[in-house]
């Protein structure tokens, strides 16, 4: 059998550099010259026998993060798909980014987040109609891999749509604290005459001790945004002070970061295969080139935004020493 003509490095250095097409075609049109230069079926066969699984990305980051240091954060986002038809993987779903339903891939991702760094390390793709699972069932198997890795958080961190009872008495099984978000008319005890809606409440600017139904003693804060909307912030730590909370709600916006990293640096949702295992490695791809943006940030403190501008700059730059596209 001959060797394969380009690797998984080949794809990811593709997806760093690119910065408009991140396609296997384009792929191949932009690899090395000479005979052996790899066609676009190359590329497509090299997506298609990457293995289902997230131990490639895993292998990357276990030498990176240190698992008993940290915090977790977990969030989705979705990887917008406006024109897909017969695409795998692609489901009706909110965006958060249009405020609307959407066609569009389901991306779950865990990060490792201290001090400044953002390290995505385990993900999942919401395909109920395959394999059953909810992004509840994704969280708790993501979780429960955090766990098996060795990882010991500080806190895990996450928004409104992941806290319900089970999510987080699994994250009290494990001896782990917690912070999220929950929705007004979660119903709890402040004073052991019945549940009411949270929103019900007169939460004092330092948080109130309340008795979660089915759960138990949490503490909540109410917050107001800039904008007039009200959030409701809750935690298992019950002498939190507002100041670690607002630091911790700091912590847990990393993930935006990340998703923003994704989208315009490393063409995450750029992909148009149609197959799932095509669009599932591209995925992957796109987040082990994510985490070499973010190396060299922590490296050298140059942006993600600069570190792919300077690419496209030093092309340019030979091109206006020999251009090829002159009037005679």
């Amino acid at each position: 059998m001959n060797p394969p003509k380009c690797t998984d490095l080949d794809y990811i250095n593709f997806l760093i550099a690119s910065s408009r097409v991140f396609s296997c075609t384009e792929a191949s049109k932009c690899s090395y010259l000479g005979s052996n230069n790899p066609a676009h079926d190359s590329f497509t066969r090299l997506l298609l026998r990457q293995p289902p699984d997230t131990e490639a990305l895993w292998e990357e980051v276990k030498d990176i993060v240190t698992p008993y240091t940290g915090f977790l954060v977990f969030d989705d986002t979705v990887l917008d798909k406006p024109y897909s038809k017969r695409m795998d993987l692609v489901y009706r779903q909110w965006s958060g980014k249009y405020h609307q339903i959407v066609n569009g891939i389901n991306l779950e991702t865990v990060v490792w987040t201290f001090n400044d760094a953002i390290i995505p390390v385990d993900f999942r793709i919401y395909d109920i109609n395959t394999d059953g699972k909810t992004k509840n069932d994704h969280f708790l198997d993501m979780l429960n891999k955090a766990e098996e890795r060795g990882f010991r958080p500080e806190f895990v961190l996450f928004d409104t749509w992941y806290s319900s009872i089970k999510n987080l008495k699994e994250i009290r099984k494990k001896g782990w604290h917690w912070l999220t978000r929950l929705k007004k008319n979660r119903l709890v005890n402040p004073d052991k005459t019945g549940n009411v809606a949270i929103e019900l409440l007169t939460i004092p600017p330092g948080g109130m001790t309340v008795h979660l139904k089915e759960y138990g003693f949490i503490k909540v804060f109410r917050i107001v945004s800039e904008d007039g909307d009200t959030h409701y912030w809750a935690t298992d730590v019950l002498d939190m002070k507002e100041e670690k909370r607002k630091d911790l709600a700091k912590k847990a916006w990393k993930i935006e970061e990340y998703h923003r990293g994704i989208k315009q640096f490393c063409g995450v949702e750029r992909c148009q295969a149609r197959r799932k295992s095509v669009q599932r490695a591209h995925i992957m791809m796109a987040l082990r080139a994510f985490l070499r943006f973010e190396m060299q940030r922590i490296k050298t403190g140059i942006t993600w935004f600069e570190t792919k501008l300077s690419i496209t700059r030093n092309t340019i730059s030979q091109y206006i020493r020999n251009p090829i596209y002159e009037l005679n």
